[in-house]
């Protein structure tokens, strides 16, 4: 087909596609509506009619038995005419067990009465009646009682007017014997009645739908329901003609299209052709000052400048891979991961081209996770871009899980995976891992501790954790640690080999980048850490009680720390050894952990000594805070392997001191002393107990009065400065409920 057939056929394609599949939904879609609503007032309207006669036949039934109870013969007739008077009934026939009429009231309908209690009715049917048995009181049988309604044309406009609908009644041949509908379309209605078949809907030539209901049990008449259709009249051909007429215009619009810009598009082929197989000298004549003239010379222009940019991008990318030694030894010297993630990132991008690429870490459950991205705008697989860690990739699913579970780069083009895999979209693409330099053992286990948080004031609203937090290292088999991935390059189908190697450059950049910020990462937890315990060390609970001190101050606070010292643990050392009395140290460290909160500072001051600060929590609350601890470390003895390597169990107390800052001291070695000096108070007091520490003589503050009706301050907190009595009337932040628990340890 020729250029000027395919366009034209493109068009009419485009343009009638739609407008067809449009008019066809828009006619479905009517006929669906229409036909569903139709259904549902059908089914409203059997129902309705199940209902009315089952009424109907309740209400005979009970005339009926009001009748049969009546113990008296001579009063039956009385009692069948009250029934019919009341309205209950339109007759009451008394039967003997022969068969003989004892009794009727006048004016019943004619027969034959239609048994309510009947599946089905065996002729016209004219009353619908309810019979039941006549016992004497000896229960013998008398005959029988029957109640009847006439079923006539008054019957079924009601049965029209309760559910909504046209409602027809016919006798056994399939006749009409009654109905609501008009002459004109009773004779479809009947036709399409014929073919309905239990609950099915059938419709009419002229748009009306119909339902037969019964006959069933417990509803013997055998009854057809219709509605009309509500679409519009002439819909279809409305539509028709509406395709018609954008048929017509589309062609006369694809022909005129196609004859203007056949030619100047073939020779713009042509000449695009050549500058695919490297022809850059590739020129097309302008021939017209329109829009296809502009192209053709913006084409020559292009294909100009594109040799002289070509030449300029390879001289500067062969002084970008020289220098790309520099910039890994500079990228190694610092410790801001994030920083130098994105920098690797960005040198990547300018040195290859591409329009966009992002750098994918694994954390500890085997997953991918974006650390940094740059130019995914509209690629990204979930609604947040500008959180790059919305894009995690699991290890083996797609382009990204495949480089990091083998440890292989891929390139080519992209194929998008079903289900998806949560990986950006693009058209070329090419992945590279990254691994640990050799030598490298990964560090760390499933209860290192954290960063230290950092001095600020963050830790004073109790939004974030100040103590060490345990974290996980991935150790996949192919020893990767993340990918480096880049996307979409202009000028090119697919990224080369060349863009390969240079990508793997960066990536060994960012590989000695993430070990030298791990390396650091772990050095910095050794130095502040008990390597015992896991809790923080003395050299961070000097540098911690500085800045709670501080903070406590500005904020007009209160802190309370607790030394805690284990009874008689030299006994435990002795008895059972240093291993179980390690085994003592590190469970008793965790049972610390899971009593106080997120914000609680703990620390392993030395050998059984161990320290515990409670920012913004008065005496009271700090005394409750050793009453369970205390009871947590003696109610529990402590399992520990005895030497004949049965476990045992150790009973273990432990004697706390409690001081308060500023009530018992100025600054916070003053505070840590008073709390030393409480600690002694109980050993001396028979130990497994708390004391707090007594007021400084003369006391550092001035205690301030509060009346009994005093309010307290709008955050509830302790301020600080408010004597003995103060905090125990006023309370703290763990004077009320439980405190939130640490997650470790519990």
């Amino acid at each position: 087909m020729t250029l000027r057939g395919r366009l034209t056929a493109a068009f009419l394609t485009v343009v009638l596609g739609p407008v067809l599949l449009g008019a066809f939904f828009v006619g479905s879609t009517l006929s669906a509506v229409d036909r569903g609503r139709a259904t549902e007032r059908l089914g409203l309207a059997a129902a309705g009619v199940r209902t009315s006669v089952d009424a109907l036949c309740q209400q005979l039934r009970a005339a009926a038995d009001a009748v049969a109870l009546v113990a008296d013969p001579a009063a039956r007739p009385r009692a069948a005419d009250q029934v019919v008077g009341r309205g209950l009934a339109a007759a009451v026939q008394i039967v003997d067990t022969a068969g003989r009429t004892t009794y009727a009231t006048l004016g019943g309908p004619a027969g034959p009465w239609q048994d309510c209690a009947a599946d089905a009715a065996t002729g016209p049917v004219r009353a619908l009646a309810a019979r039941v048995r006549l016992r004497d009181p000896a229960g013998a049988d008398l005959g029988t009682v029957a109640a009847a309604q006439p079923v006539d044309p008054a019957f079924v406009a009601r049965l029209a007017a309760v559910t909504g609908v046209e409602v027809t009644l016919l006798d056994d041949p399939g006749r009409i014997t009654h109905t609501t509908e008009d002459r004109e379309v009773r004779a479809a209605v009947l036709a399409a009645a014929r073919e309905a078949d239990g609950d099915r809907v059938t419709d009419t030539a002229d748009g009306r739908y119909v339902r037969r209901v019964g006959p069933s049990p417990g509803q013997p008449l055998p009854l057809v329901l219709s509605v009309p259709g509500e679409r519009p009249p002439g819909l279809y051909a409305a539509l028709v003609g509406a395709v018609v007429l954008a048929a017509l215009l589309a062609v006369l619009a694809a022909w005129r299209l196609a004859r203007v810009t056949t030619r100047p598009l073939v020779e713009l082929a042509g000449a695009v052709d050549r500058v695919a197989h490297g022809d850059l000298t590739a020129r097309v004549p302008v021939r017209s000052r329109d829009e296809i003239g502009r192209l053709a010379g913006a084409f020559n222009r292009m294909t100009r400048e594109t040799g002289s940019y070509v030449a300029a991008l390879t001289s500067s990318r062969d002084q970008l891979r020289g220098h790309l030694t520099v910039l890994g030894d500079t990228l190694a010297s610092t410790h801001d991961l994030q920083r130098i993630l994105r920098v690797i990132l960005h040198s990547a991008i300018a040195a290859t081209g591409a329009r966009a690429g992002a750098v994918l870490l694994l954390d500890g459950d085997g997953v991918l996770v974006g650390q940094c991205a740059e130019g995914l705008d509209g690629r990204w697989p979930t609604g947040d871009p500008a959180d790059p860690a919305t894009l995690r990739v699991p290890v083996g699913a797609g382009v990204l899980g495949t480089v990091a579970a083998t440890g292989e780069p891929l390139r080519g083009r992209w194929e998008p995976a079903d289900p998806p895999t949560g990986e950006p979209s693009c058209e070329t693409y090419v992945a590279v891992p990254f691994a640990a330099p050799r030598g490298a053992e990964p560090r760390g286990g499933p209860d290192r501790p954290g960063h230290p948080p950092a001095d600020d004031d963050a830790a004073s609203d109790g939004s974030s954790s100040a103590r060490p937090t345990a974290r996980r290292d991935l150790e996949p088999s192919s020893g990767a640690l993340g990918v480096l991935a880049l996307y979409d390059r202009p000028g090119a189908d697919e990224f080369d080999d060349g863009d390969l190697v240079t990508l793997r450059t960066f990536a060994g950049h960012a590989a000695v980048a993430v070990e030298n910020v791990r390396v650091h990462e772990e050095a910095q937890r050794l130095s502040l850490t008990d390597p015992l315990t896991g809790l923080w060390n003395y050299r961070y609970l000097r540098e911690s009680i500085r800045r709670e001190v501080e903070r406590a101050n500005r904020f007009g606070r209160m802190l309370s720390v607790l030394a805690l010292d284990l009874d008689r643990f030299k006994d435990v050392n002795d008895t059972w050894g240093h291993a179980a009395g390690d085994a003592v140290l590190v469970e008793f460290a965790r049972r610390v952990r899971g009593e106080i909160r997120e914000v609680d500072l703990a620390f392993r001051q030395g050998g059984e000594e161990f320290v515990v600060l409670l920012p913004e929590t008065d005496a009271r609350g700090a005394t409750i805070v050793a009453e369970r601890l205390g009871s947590v470390v003696r109610d529990q003895p402590v399992r520990v392997e005895g030497h004949t390597g049965e476990p045992i169990a150790v009973p273990v107390t432990v004697s706390i001191g409690i001081a308060v800052y500023p009530d018992h001291a100025a600054g916070g070695q003053q505070v840590l002393d008073a709390a030393d000096d409480a600690l002694y108070a109980a050993k001396a007091a028979g130990r497994d107990g708390y004391r707090l520490a007594r007021a400084p003589d003369p006391v550092p503050t001035q205690e301030i009065p509060v009346v009994a009706a005093a309010v307290s301050p709008p955050d509830g907190l302790p301020r600080a400065g408010a004597g003995d009595a103060a905090p125990v009337a006023q309370g703290g932040a763990s004077s009320g409920p439980h405190p939130p628990r640490q997650s470790r340890g519990r």
